[in-house]
């Protein structure tokens, strides 16, 4: 049984195929390769965009959704998350879709699970398909050549699974990754790091993908206001000025913490592109799962 837990699961070729399949998926068309199919959601964390765009994604493919609410499931009442999936599992769905706030929570489950299990993230571990679409719309943007292209990933990178997930995946399609952080963001890694962002940096870069800080994560406050991070990191217009570069966001956008007003309105933001990708993607991650399965 075949699961996406990390971008790892799937391997470089799989994922140019994908990304075709994702391509014709734009399109907005619905389709009918998951007809009669049951998918299972299941989000210990709030979200908006992540469990909104699985349910798109599943509903253009003709499944049909069934989202628990976990406020009134059996999982507030003390049951084990064994006993959560042997009751999933007992009700054969084709596929579950799990978000959880400690990390290898969906690897449990999908030990235990006889369909194929997708993370919707998973702590500060992993968030496969939010890398995959940031990785997709890079490629679209660039036309398949990603090869040496530059990207800074700024922000709370420490806490963050969707730079994890990005930093596993990039680096496979040979983009050069620039991490940049205060100290207190910074995780322990080998490449290339600036604790200031500044023009030169800019300069040199060909993609921005800025982080929200993960405040929910932090054990004690860092910083008194959080326009102190902005007052360093903020990805305004002085910053960029007319760099031709393209800047991306996993979303939900601190405005004028990540990314100032102005810049959220650049047509170098490709904000909102990422949503639409994203259910592209998960398209085709559903559909690839599921039938090969």
């Amino acid at each position: 049984m075949r699961h996406l837990i990390t971008t790892k699961d799937f391997h470089k070729n799989e994922i140019i195929e994908l990304f075709k399949e994702a391509k014709e998926f734009l399109d907005e068309k619905p389709r009918d390769f998951l007809k009669e199919k049951s998918i299972t959601t299941i989000f210990f964390e709030n979200s908006t965009r992540t469990h909104s765009s699985f349910e798109t994604a599943a509903k253009r493919l003709g499944a049909k959704v069934l989202r628990l609410d976990v406020s009134k499931s059996s999982s507030s009442k003390g049951e084990t998350l064994y006993d959560t999936a042997a009751n999933l599992d007992a009700m054969s769905p084709n596929a579950i879709i799990i978000r959880h706030a400690n990390s290898g929570v969906p690897q449990i489950l999908a030990s235990r699970m006889h369909c194929p299990v997708v993370n919707g993230g998973d702590g500060k571990h992993s968030h496969p398909t939010q890398a995959l679409l940031d990785l997709f719309t890079i490629y679209e943007h660039f036309q398949g050549n990603t090869e040496g292209k530059k990207i800074l990933i700024v922000g709370d990178i420490k806490n963050s699974r969707v730079a994890s997930s990005n930093i596993e995946l990039l680096s496979q399609f040979g983009l050069d990754i620039t991490l940049v952080a205060p100290p207190h963001f910074m995780p322990n890694s080998s490449l290339r790091k600036s604790y200031h962002l500044n023009k030169e940096l800019i300069e040199n870069t060909d993609i921005i993908m800025s982080l929200r800080t993960q405040v929910e994560r932090h054990e004690k406050m860092i910083y008194a206001s959080l326009k102190d991070y902005a007052n360093d990191f903020c990805i305004n217009s002085k910053l960029i000025q007319d760099k031709k570069l393209i800047l991306l966001h996993p979303g939900p956008v601190n405005r004028n913490i990540d990314i100032s007003d102005e810049v959220m309105k650049d047509q170098r933001a490709l904000i909102l592109k990422q949503v639409k990708n994203g259910v592209a993607i998960r398209m085709a991650v559903l559909k690839k799962l599921i039938l090969e399965n």
